[in-house]
């Protein structure tokens, strides 16, 4: 038998929960932001909370107020977050209601939380990969109860997010690695306003019959005493198998969808006559009832409750509101990378290839951190990479360390959210810069935006390395640049490193950053095949050698008379571009400073501006298709910066504004910039 304080416990906060929701109702001019409550799941919330351990990590979804109260927060605290309050715990009035995410000693730890379904299912598969990996190297940083227990992840979810591929691609990993995680499904039978019969063909339990491995369970998730019963068997079970659940709990939705979509919108009087049957609240009442606790005591508990509420919305009413002068704060963790160190040309080394400065960063990094993992598609220990960046690494550090992946792009990125939690390094591989899309979602959902909305708790540290570029026939699949849609997320570095010095240099500091950092590596480069790219081929940097992103380079200096006589220009530009510029500069001796960029956010605006204001006339030059890019972009900002400085237009060249690179190599060279246009553009920006 349950204890009949568990019991108790769950009744107060179930009237909590309830006069929340009422309160909210009644005041819907004062709860402006859209929010959602948990009126008809609290049973199975509540049941699952008072089963954690506070090392143990918990992604609560949006509709999970009572998950939260169950785990120990007070009211007061989740209005903070309703009210956008400057004291909201969580986001610091940045998100809305029931959008967790914490640190805290005493409680489980909670990522962020996003709003897109079913995303949050892979940032929180990543959490236990990492743990499993810190149990397998017996890692001081693996959190453990106070009595030595092992930490079990819990994913919560709508059944309707779980026709989402994403979820399945969580799924699939956690079978196949057998991590310790539980998906909890609460299933109301809505997703909006649409039913599930008219938008799934199975729920998340007959769902998770296909993924071999994957145990599951269907529950009554109204009943508290059933709920509190299977879950926590479910919980010990993962506690000690170390292997993942799905729990499929059939709920009623009580109110709203959420405060903007509200329940009378589109659900008939039968629709919610059906589901009150099914309320947890009077079925816990009578099991109260059933055990000795008499009409007043229970009474007394949901007057109290509703004072309580009442007091504590009030309180959050009247509390501070946050201070705008900190809106832009948190986007990134500060870093403290902030000048080259280390020897870039130690002597007597011979030069090496772009390809092999990348793998021997990343072996040296693996070697100093065991916390450090590499994964993607084809870098195990059979190829090493499609284009062996990552040959040999396997054989050396195992494959628990340096590992494929199957074709999940959005795993691949998403997860570096869960393993950066828990205090994992992951160095993560998209294969080619065209097939980043699939991962452009958790990149901006959840990657992004996980420092800023958290307050600094959760900054997501990784590296992501995409292998882009144009060169010998890719083709439209294989040959992309994507570094203007990259450059559109907020809350991400990227860098783009022309050179093996700049490659290992980059390499190291985007892992030291803190931050989530895109590192763009063009394949061209890599092994300098393309004719007039030897150059990018240089002695290989100390091991301590470190670039820090943002720190832009003069490749080329024009001759101080040239300048002073207004017979010279700049390039900036960066990747295979600064050959092009490097072969066009040739016909014109002394006229042409080029301007290496290296790394395109954080971008050293005061060397180009610097640059372009010293000679007044100007060319961004970029490999990717010239409209609306990055290269115009900026252009416009030097423009702005920079124009009484200005001797005419800055001239922007790129690829011809067609949507994919062609096959045939000689369409290829058609459409992409070469020394010639570039020629071209540089006696235009002269004749000025």
């Amino acid at each position: 038998m349950i204890e009949k304080e568990i019991l108790l416990k769950a009744f107060r906060l179930m009237c909590h929960a309830k006069s929340m929701a009422e309160t909210y109702d009644a005041n819907r001019q004062i709860c402006k932001y859209v929010h959602s409550t948990s009126r008809g799941h609290e049973a199975i919330q509540l049941a699952t909370a008072f089963h954690l351990e506070n090392c143990d990590y918990v992604s609560p979804y949006y509709r999970d107020e009572s998950m939260l109260l169950g785990l120990g927060y007070s009211p007061y605290e989740l209005m903070l977050q309703l009210l956008t309050k400057a004291d909201d715990p969580f986001t610091g009035g940045r998100s809305y209601y029931s959008h967790p995410n914490s640190k805290e000693k005493d409680k489980p730890k909670i990522i962020h939380q996003s709003s897109a379904t079913g995303m949050q299912a892979i940032p929180t598969t990543g959490v236990a990969q990492g743990i499993q990996y810190l149990e397998k190297i017996s890692s001081p940083l693996l959190l453990k109860s106070e009595e030595g227990a092992l930490p079990v992840v819990v994913c919560s979810l709508g059944d309707g997010s779980v026709t989402e591929g994403e979820v399945s691609e969580a799924l699939q990993f956690a079978v196949l690695k057998q991590l310790p995680i539980i998906y909890l499904v609460q299933d109301n039978d809505w997703g909006i306003s649409a039913t599930a019969e008219e938008t799934r063909t199975m729920n998340a339990y007959e769902y998770a019959d296909g993924f071999k491995g994957l145990s599951r369970i269907q529950i009554d998730g109204t009943d508290f005493t059933h709920c509190y019963k299977i879950i926590g068997n479910v919980i010990n079970e993962v506690r000690t198998s170390r292997k993942p659940w799905l729990v499929h709990a059939k709920v009623p939705l009580l109110n709203h969808h959420t405060s903007g979509v509200r329940k009378d919108f589109y659900r008939t009087e039968q629709d919610l006559a059906k589901d009150a049957m099914d309320d947890p609240f009077p079925k816990l009442k009578k099991l109260l009832h059933e055990n000795g606790i008499g009409d007043e005591e229970l009474e007394k508990m949901e007057t109290e409750a509703a004072e309580l509420i009442s007091a504590e919305f009030m309180k959050a009413l009247n509390s501070s509101e946050p201070d705008v002068n900190k809106a832009t704060d948190h986007v990134f963790v500060p870093t403290t990378l902030t000048e080259e160190k280390g020897d870039r040309s130690p002597a007597g080394k011979e030069k090496i290839m772009m390809v092999d400065a990348a793998l021997f960063a990343v072996r040296e990094l693996m070697e100093d951190h065991p916390e450090c993992i590499f994964f993607g598609q084809d870098v195990g220990r059979r190829l090493g990479g499609v284009f062996r960046e990552a040959a040999t690494l396997a054989e050396q550090f195992g494959d628990h360390r340096v590992f494929n992946t199957a074709i999940q792009e959005a795993y691949i990125i998403g997860s570096t959210v869960g393993l950066s939690a828990v205090g994992m390094k992951a160095i993560v591989e998209i294969q080619f810069g065209d097939y980043i899309y699939p991962g452009l979602n958790q990149l901006v959902s959840e990657i992004s935006k996980s420092c800023y909305l958290t307050c600094g708790k959760y900054p997501v540290s990784t590296v992501i390395r995409v292998p882009v570029g144009a060169y010998g026939g890719g083709g439209p699949y294989h040959s992309g640049c994507v570094e203007t849609t990259l450059l559109s997320i907020k809350g991400i570095k990227i860098a783009y490193p022309s050179n093996v010095a700049d490659m290992k240099g980059l390499m190291k500091a985007a892992f030291y950053d803190g931050n989530p950092v895109v590192m763009l590596e063009h394949k061209g480069l890599y092994w300098s095949k393309v004719p007039g790219t030897e150059e990018a081929k240089t002695m290989e940097p100390s091991r301590d050698y470190i670039l820090p992103l943002g720190k832009a380079n003069i490749v080329l200096k024009a001759d101080k008379n040239k300048l002073e006589n207004g017979e010279s220009c700049c390039i900036i530009t960066y990747g295979m571009g600064v050959y092009w510029a490097k072969a066009a500069a040739k016909k014109f001796p002394g006229q042409i400073e080029i301007i290496d960029l290296r790394t395109l956010f954080p971008l050293d605006e005061e060397m180009t501006f610097d640059s372009v204001k010293k000679h007044g006339k100007c060319l961004v030059l970029t490999e990717e298709q010239q409209n609306n890019s990055f290269a115009e972009a900026l252009a416009g900002r030097i423009s702005k910066e920079c124009f009484k400085w200005l001797d005419g237009p800055v001239e922007v060249l790129g690829a011809a504004n067609i949507p994919a690179i062609p096959l045939n190599m000689n369409l290829e060279n058609a459409i992409l910039p070469n020394a010639d246009k570039v020629w071209e553009k540089i006696k235009t920006l002269l004749a000025y």
